[in-house]
């Protein structure tokens, strides 16, 4: 109730403009790009209040600690040791395959700069435990924030990554400067 009072809120205030795809029905990755700011983070949560998405999302371990913690994981946080990446993959997979429902935002670009290619966490995960993908946007271009299509992975990284490349090719993010072109290193090792 809270939530959606806030979101509410939010989006009469706000410059940006809520559109896209209605919420999807069953659990789902979410897809959180281009992920080039901290503002992204607003976005999301006001995204996923005022649609009524249950969400979780991935963040640094650092994010977590002290008086922090009980507010982070309150918002949905999932804290993840860098240190031990293919933990989180593991650790997600047994939540979903325990029962739990959620939508899990993952912003694979990762860490907004510096980087050539997305994380591939989002897809691993979407492929071990049979979600959806859907993809959630920021552009700035056009002050518009929202959900994208929600479709199942096929196991042709390509293939996959083709159509996700289709979707971004005109998304900017909030800081265009700072966008990473969607690409996963597992494509190279295929062709």
């Amino acid at each position: 109730m809270l939530r959606r009072l806030f979101s509410r809120a939010f989006w009469g205030l706000s410059r940006w403009k809520l559109t896209g795809e209605p919420a999807p029905d069953r659990p789902t990755i979410l897809v959180g790009a281009p992920h080039t700011s901290n503002w992204d983070f607003v976005l999301m949560l006001a995204i996923a209040w005022r649609l009524g998405i249950d969400v979780r999302w991935l963040g640094k371990k650092s994010l977590f600690d002290g008086w922090r913690d009980p507010i982070m994981r309150r918002l949905g946080g999932i804290p993840v040791d860098r240190n031990e990446p293919g933990r989180v993959v593991s650790d997600v997979v047994h939540q979903v395959h325990s029962g739990a429902v959620f939508g899990l935002v993952v912003t694979p670009d990762g860490t907004r700069g510096a980087h050539t290619h997305w994380k591939s966490g989002f897809y691993r995960i979407a492929r071990e435990t049979g979600m959806s993908v859907t993809l959630g946007f920021v552009d700035r271009t056009t002050m518009t924030t929202g959900l994208g299509p929600t479709f199942e992975l096929t196991g042709d990284v390509k293939h996959d990554m083709d159509r996700i490349r289709a979707f971004y090719a005109d998304k900017s993010g909030l800081r265009p400067a700072r966008r990473v072109e969607p690409r996963l290193r597992e494509e190279e090792s295929r062709t």
